[in-house]
């Protein structure tokens, strides 16, 4: 590390963030002729955490033509040194320069995380939108979630890989290996990427605005699915963290996708359809990755892990790796319909999340969450019974349809759970329930993103009267911030005009704002006026002939499948889990795949 850097690091908090050198490092001096950079919109410790970020990290290191290094958001102290040094951002293997990779590839993981991409591009001294880089700079790339609708962030990127990233991040990599040894032309490598259906190039594509909406002109750009999840690469060897970070521990993929159709919920859209990997192989993974990296925790990850199908069997690998490694088992995103006795693991007890979402099961059905309130009580029961004395429920707040029945039914929930507890849970210890609500958000691609969302004014007054409610000795009440909800929902379902508004934020000081303490609705709000940005205009109720400005991508859910879930909701009629019988949600012909 150059000596100034060194120097740097003696000034700010936690200077293990910068310095890379993790035990499980690939060599970065194999020949090579493509320099990539993994990019991260957030600090270290969230970034390590991130299992996309693991898997394309080594994917890339296992190549035999491209070298894969890491940069990560500084937190605001390494920022101003770095600014003040007049210093630029580094990649942490080999401390290169952002600006001198060949391809800087960004995973986008939340609408907040936007201006946090300027905050790096700028400490990196690269020009922020796509059409002011010319050949000297890299080829920006994203990829992640929010691919859903890319269209606030758009301009900023020259591709967008959508869906599943192992097999076109690839493609793209060697694309550019080919023109690189041709003689590198950025239009050129442009042009040969967009015939991959899989890549967006937004350089490509016209926009216009009319009465109903937007309309991008250019083909339709799929999502990527890895069929195979079975035969898909996934390392078992990872990097150690120099220090804690968010999640701290092993994570093994035991499938992906959900099949619950949860009307809110994008992640379980856009992931569809459900692909597992086989008992045999996760406990192959679970091993391998306790054995290769000395974490003391595994956590079987997924969407829902308690509909996996093999559960029984892997939770047998797990109390064999308590006993042989004493490592721990963590078993996350349980349904409350999925957590049986059958799914004990000899852990030391801890806390268990649920989600209900709900608090009546009217709304419950009006979402489509296919649990009951015996599936509530009954769960809950059970896991007092077995010594849990620490219970976490999350609900949301301002879903469609919603009452405030449906409100004062959270707390209901919570008073039974505690009347549960003190019925036949051990009452030597004392009773810990944490009761959190998030802000309903019209999500891409989901049967509600039609729907408005409540008004700032409503969300707080819901919050005030749940405070009140719920107010009852062992609960615990936590909500999510009201003002990031609204900037959300706006980036949620916005267009290309929202990058100005993006850049102004930025310029007003706008960055890492996944930490409440950083975010600043007030900047927002200015940056939205700016540039003649009517928020009232993103966070209304759609018509169902709306031009949505992310339309031009095929999720392969169909538009007919959305509005015929909407107006299901609206009468409270529920859709059974996928799994049970196909729904025809327009992905039919890939699941017979699945299935062949």
């Amino acid at each position: 590390m150059d000596i100034k850097y060194k120097n740097l690091l003696r000034k700010v908090e936690k200077p293990a963030r910068y310095i890379g050198g993790e035990y499980n490092t690939p060599d970065m001096r194999k020949k090579h002729s493509v320099d990539y950079c993994l990019c991260f919109l957030d600090v270290y410790e969230v970034a390590m955490s991130n299992l996309g970020i693991r898997i394309l990290y080594n994917l890339v290191n296992d190549t035999d033509f491209a070298v894969c290094e890491r940069c990560f958001a500084p937190w605001p102290d390494y920022f101003d040194a770095l600014k003040k040094a007049n210093m630029t951002l580094r990649s942490l293997e080999t401390q290169k320069e952002l600006k001198d990779f060949d391809l800087l590839g960004f995973s986008v993981q939340y609408e907040l995380s936007y201006t946090t991409l300027l905050y790096m591009l700028d400490l990196a001294g690269i020009p922020f939108r796509s059409k002011d880089r010319n050949e000297d700079f890299p080829i920006i790339v994203a990829g992640g979630p929010c691919g859903v609708n890319p269209e606030p962030y758009a301009d900023f990127f020259d591709l967008i890989l959508l869906g599943d990233g192992e097999e076109n991040t690839l493609q793209m990599l060697k694309i550019y290996d080919k023109c690189k040894k041709n003689g590198f032309n950025k239009r050129e490598f442009l042009e040969k990427c967009s015939e991959i259906d899989t890549i967006y190039v937004p350089s490509m594509y016209n926009i216009e605005y009319d009465y109903n909406g937007v309309k991008v002109k250019g083909k339709k750009v799929k999502r990527a699915i890895v069929t195979d999840l079975e035969n898909a690469y996934y390392p078992t060897k990872v990097q150690v963290p120099n220090i804690e970070i968010v999640h701290d521990r092993a994570a093994l993929e035991i499938f992906r996708g959900c099949s619950n159709g949860c009307r809110f919920c994008c992640a379980g859209f856009i992931y569809r359809p459900v692909r597992e990997r086989s008992s045999a192989l996760c406990s192959k993974f679970a091993e391998d990755l306790v054995c290769n990296n000395g974490f003391d925790e595994l956590s079987l990850t997924s969407l829902s892990s308690g509909d996996y199908s093999k559960l029984p069997e892997l939770i047998k690998t797990a109390n064999y790796l308590r006993e042989r490694y004493n490592v721990n088992t963590a078993l996350p995103s349980l349904r409350m319909d999925s957590f049986t006795s059958d799914f004990t693991i000899n852990n030391r007890l801890s806390s268990l999340t649920f989600a209900p979402e709900a608090g009546t099961q009217r709304l419950r059905d009006v979402i489509n969450k296919n649990i009951s309130e015996d599936d509530i009580y009954n769960t809950l029961e059970n896991a007092f019974k077995r010594g849990y004395t620490n219970i976490k429920l999350y609900f949301m707040i301002g879903l469609p349809t919603e009452t405030e029945e449906d409100i004062k039914g959270i707390a209901t929930i919570a008073k039974k759970a505690k009347e549960l507890f003190y019925k036949y849970g051990n009452r030597k210890k004392e009773l810990k329930i944490t009761v959190s609500t998030s802000v309903f958000i019209p999500k891409p691609c989901t049967p509600f993103q039609w729907e408005a969302q409540i008004s700032r004014e409503k969300m707080l007054e819901i919050q005030k009267l749940l405070q009140q409610l719920l107010k009852i000795k062992n609960v615990k009440y936590n909500w999510h911030d009201a003002t990031t909800s609204v900037v959300e929902a706006v980036m949620s379902r916005g267009d290309r005009r929202l990058s100005y508004a993006i850049e102004t934020a930025y310029k007003k000081g706008c960055r890492l704002e996944g930490w409440s303490e950083m975010f600043d609705y007030d900047k927002w709000m200015e940056a939205f006026d700016e540039n003649s940005i009517n928020i009232s205009d993103y966070l209304g109720k759609y018509n169902d002939d709306y031009n949505f400005p992310y339309e031009y991508i095929d999720m392969g859910i169909s538009k007919k499948y959305l509005l015929e879930e909407k107006y299901k909701a609206y009468k409270a009629i529920t859709t059974k889990d996928c799994r049970k019988g196909c729904n025809n949600c327009g992905l039919i012909d890939v699941c017979k795949n699945l299935k062949e």
